[in-house]
């Protein structure tokens, strides 16, 4: 046994009675918010069946119905190699899914008067005076791009709806991207913090003019500077004094206490031959969470969370921007953040996006189980969560494999949770 592994464990077993979640919503009998229980054995049947044939390395999956959890199992490993038992306290990289949190963040600094969303993002951080947009090159002119000045200035309603034209660093001009060492969503491991990042976004050429196309990017890591800006702390405070101690969300942070590393899911690969390999370590593997530079805050994939946490995160949006006495944000401004700002832009009008999460307009146009206004995101890491106003469901499916290789598992949760869904919303 290696070192490391025999590290490992040690911490396994000496955290192995720690098992107690902290902070849950009530538990119910899925009886009680109308939910089938032989309906919702189909959802643990088939997770089950994912983790036996070796599709995936290990699950937690939680329904809550009228603010109280009515399904909260666990599936598979945490660490298949080390045979550790996947834990409803696991500590999973949420990837995209820090966008909602992100998003949350800068209404609720809309809400105190010290912003606007209209805004334009250079009033906040003034690199972004001045943005410039890639356009192709002179014909034969291959690899080369042109570059014109953005129309308009970037606004924050822009980076909220990922409609700003900034994406990820692979667009048409993805060589002075990568010149500038920029690319790709992963930030954990870099050595300079988020508002030195968004300040050479700013210099590069990006792929869309501001408000003429979804360009999914960086959007949300430049809110996470502005955060910053405007707030006058680093984001990590921001989340933690605002957001996550008020909700009492207790495992969630952008980078991990040393104690807790037995908690963190290990991340595995859909390997070509088909089953599961264990992803590299560092990068947008195993990552920098526990051991890096813990330096850059990264709002639109930095956060660690547990289903418990992110649970509570989303009834809150549920409840109108309240849980348990703690109100963050009002009902009007959840409201707003839960409407479709880019028209058709997203999703070929399948499906609208609001500000840091995809909305259900038309369930048929949607061409899923679902309600109009019901919300959800995901994750790289495929994790995913819904959220159905009319039906008082919030549905939380978390795992660690990147890449999925094509795995139908996350659509299959919600047409399972869905087909569980069988009496009237508690309380009307």
């Amino acid at each position: 046994m290696t070192l490391r592994r025999a590290t490992l464990v040690g911490l396994f077993l000496l955290c192995a009675a720690s098992q107690a979640v902290a902070q849950a919503l009530p538990a119910t009998s899925p009886e009680a918010v109308g939910l089938s229980r032989d309906r919702l054995e189909r959802l643990r049947s088939v997770m089950q069946d994912y983790v036996d044939r070796g599709r995936i390395a290990g699950l937690v999956t939680i329904v809550a119905r009228g603010g109280k959890v009515a399904h909260f199992e666990t599936f598979g490993r945490l660490d298949v190699e080390l045979n550790v038992p996947m834990r409803k306290d696991a500590i999973f990289r949420m990837a995209s899914m820090s966008k909602a949190v992100t998003s949350v963040a800068v209404v609720m600094l809309m809400e105190e008067g010290k912003l606007l969303l209209a805004d334009p993002v250079s009033k906040y951080l003034p690199a972004f005076r001045q943005t410039s947009v890639a356009v192709p090159g002179p014909a034969g002119a291959s690899g080369r791009v042109g570059l014109v000045p953005a129309k308009r200035d970037i606004t924050i309603r822009d980076l909220l709806t990922h409609t700003a034209g900034v994406s990820y660093g692979e667009g048409p001009a993805a060589a002075q991207w990568k010149a500038a060492g920029i690319q790709g969503w992963y930030l954990a491991d870099r050595k300079e913090p988020i508002a030195a990042i968004a300040d050479r976004i700013a210099t590069l050429p990006f792929d869309a003019q501001p408000g003429e196309r979804f360009v999914y990017g960086y959007a949300t890591d430049i809110l996470g500077a502005l955060v910053e800006k405007v707030s006058g702390v680093p984001l990590d405070q921001f989340f933690r004094t605002r957001i996550f101690e008020p909700l009492k969300m207790v495992d969630s942070s952008f980078f991990l206490a040393p104690e807790k590393r037995p908690r963190l899911t290990t991340v595995y690969s859909a390997a070509p031959a088909g089953g599961i390999a264990r992803a590299p370590d560092g990068g947008t593997g195993q990552g920098d969470y526990v051991d890096g530079p813990r330096v850059c805050f990264g709002g639109g994939a930095g956060l660690l969370s547990t289903a418990t946490d992110y649970t509570r995160f989303l009834q809150m949006l549920l409840n109108g921007g309240e849980l348990e006495g703690a109100r963050l944000l009002s009902p009007k401004s959840v409201e707003l953040m839960t409407s479709n700002h880019v028209g058709t832009l997203y999703s070929e009008g399948a499906v609208g996006f609001g500000l840091g999460f995809e909305i259900v307009e038309h369930v048929g146009r949607s061409g899923r189980l679902g309600s109009i206004g019901a919300i959800s995101w995901g994750s790289a890491y495929y994790s995913r969560f819904f959220v159905d106003p009319q039906e008082k469901v919030v549905a939380v499916f978390l795992s660690q494999l990147v890449p999925s290789g094509g795995l139908d598992l996350q659509e299959k949760f919600r047409s399972l949770v869905y087909q569980a869904v069988v009496g009237p919303v508690p309380g009307r």
